[in-house]
């Protein structure tokens, strides 16, 4: 169900699941949004986070209980949906349900995470470590090629300095591309500021908009963003998802200036 080569197109979801019925809110308002801008749209949301800042963070339903969550909204909606996968025992399970397969940043470079996404046949879509150069993304891109994918995503979403916070080289998606990747711009963990508030990560959602403003500009393939009808409510990732409410009016801005760029 995941387009192969859609024009432009939207990630966007929960960071976490929480309850189904909230799922189904969030994944049928972006689906009537996306439907109305004539944008193709992937719904994501995770089962497991297995990278939080305490341990005493909520986490997910867990593997078995989330993917049911995201088998029934494809299903019942007609949505490709997307997640993380941690581990190589769960690159299967999850291929069975989902469109695409989402390696988290931090375990970009991951080899046998990769070999055996790859191996699924699904589309995959990595997120650039926090640590990488655009140059770096093209061993990774070996790997994802020598276990059989052919179709696959780099995702920018910041570099790390190591002080609670995330700078966002915009050269990155330049030189991406320029290699010849299909590129999708984070707009929300970009903002993120990694254990800012000591067991919780922290961000400035305001620069959300300017920041997915400049990607689009310079030129992406898709946007990936997290959003919450409440954000301050969500257990995870609450500082920085953009709230449900505001997710149609940036889109339409966006789309705007996608197609302004695409014509100079």
């Amino acid at each position: 169900m995941f387009p192969e080569s859609p024009s432009f197109f939207l990630i966007a979801g929960p960071c976490v699941l929480e309850s189904e019925e909230l799922a189904f809110r969030i994944a049928s308002t972006l689906q009537d949004i996306a439907s109305r801008l004539g944008l193709a749209f992937c719904f994501k949301a995770s089962f497991d986070k297995a990278n939080r800042s305490s341990v005493d963070s909520y986490r997910g339903p867990g593997m078995e209980a989330g993917l049911e969550v995201l088998g029934r909204i494809r299903d019942k909606l007609g949505v490709p949906v997307t997640t993380d996968v941690h581990e190589t025992a769960q690159a299967a399970a999850a291929a069975a349900v989902v469109d695409l397969l989402q390696v988290p940043a931090f375990l970009s470079r991951q080899t046998d995470l990769l070999l055996a996404a790859a191996a699924t046949g699904k589309p995959i879509n990595v997120k650039k470590g926090q640590f990488l150069a655009a140059s770096d993304m093209d061993r990774i891109a070996e790997k994802l090629r020598s276990g059989g994918c052919r179709s696959f995503f780099f995702t920018e979403r910041g570099t790390s300095f190591g002080y609670h916070d995330l700078v966002v080289d915009m050269r990155n998606l330049a030189h991406l591309r320029k290699r010849g990747y299909r590129v999708i711009f984070d707009a929300t963990h970009s903002i993120q500021r990694p254990s800012a508030l000591g067991s919780a990560s922290g961000g400035d959602r305001d620069l959300a908009f300017p920041l997915a403003r400049a990607a689009v500009a310079v030129g992406v393939d898709g946007l990936f963003l997290e959003t919450h009808p409440s954000p301050e409510q969500s257990p995870s990732d609450g500082a920085t998802m953009i709230p449900l409410a505001q997710v149609s009016s940036l889109l339409e801005k966006l789309l705007k200036i996608h197609a302004a760029a695409k014509e100079s």
